[in-house]
């Protein structure tokens, strides 16, 4: 459990840090990629600048558009992708050279980030969901694709990508066989942004009351949903937090601020 007034972290997957009273952020659904080059200057800025000012680092799923395993981070597999893997991953690492905590999600995009992408970037992981305490009040954190139960399809799908034996099939790939099935699903996935937004791709009242009951929290942040805005919900509220997009479209982006006064949104600098 996450305290931002005293010692922190306490579970089986996360080790024992330290932090101070500084504020906690928040981002996700970046969708990482050498083709959006805004999009990367955004967060190069982010770490290297605005998270100056941050006591740790929250990065809740879908930082990369895809991830097919740690492999890629090995200083001879050649190719922009793989350079770009690595420069990212140095990026980050540099938060802890300068005394700022990194946790890190899985998202439904990079589940594959594994131990060593973690010890490379300086971060640690998290389970999702996940309860942290911040400045005295309980938060539930979470990616949001769990809480998208009205797509029963995904759910399927979600059940067997999370799957140790399947992960392990999947890495036993070749490669260059592992970047040409994401890069077709990245496709598919483009194709599917095109369609009017349904309601089954959001989150679901259900799953969001279950969720507050089983943490116990009345405070709840995730992503996913592309859907930023704050909820006042039945049993407390839900704040998402939005993608990052700079480079098609309208500009969008931003982060949360997690301190003393409360929670608040705020945009990209």
């Amino acid at each position: 459990m996450i305290d931002s007034t005293h010692s922190v972290i306490d579970s089986a997957e996360t080790a024992g840090v330290t932090t101070t009273a500084r504020p906690l952020f928040f981002i996700s659904d970046l969708h990482l990629s050498d083709a959006i080059p805004h999009t990367v200057a955004a967060f190069e800025h982010f770490i290297e600048v605005t998270a100056n000012d941050a006591d740790s680092v929250f990065i809740l799923g879908d930082l990369f558009e895809f991830w097919v395993g740690d492999d890629v981070l090995e200083a001879s597999v050649p190719g922009p992708r793989a350079a770009f893997a690595r420069r990212m991953t140095a990026l980050m690492h540099t938060l802890s050279e300068r005394g700022i905590a990194l946790y890190v999600m899985h998202g439904n995009r990079d589940f594959l980030l594994g131990k060593r992408f973690m010890r490379a970037a300086g971060a640690l992981p998290l389970p999702d969901p996940f309860v942290i305490t911040a400045f005295g009040t309980r938060i539930a954190i979470a990616h949001g694709d769990s809480l998208c139960t009205a797509d029963p399809a995904y759910q399927r799908f979600r059940r067997f990508a999370r799957n140790g034996l399947a992960q392990q099939m999947f890495l036993s790939l070749p490669l260059k066989v592992r970047l040409s099935i994401a890069e077709r699903m990245r496709s598919t996935s483009e194709d599917g942004r095109m369609r009017p937004a349904q309601a089954k791709y959001d989150v679901t009242r259900e799953a969001v009351a279950k969720l507050f009951a089983s943490t116990g929290t009345h405070m709840m942040i995730h992503g996913h949903t592309h859907l930023p805005a704050r909820h006042r919900e039945t049993d407390g509220v839900r704040w998402v937090m939005p993608d990052w997009e700079l480079d098609h479209g309208e500009p969008r982006g931003g982060y949360l601020r997690v301190d003393a006064e409360g929670i608040r949104a705020l945009p990209l600098e």
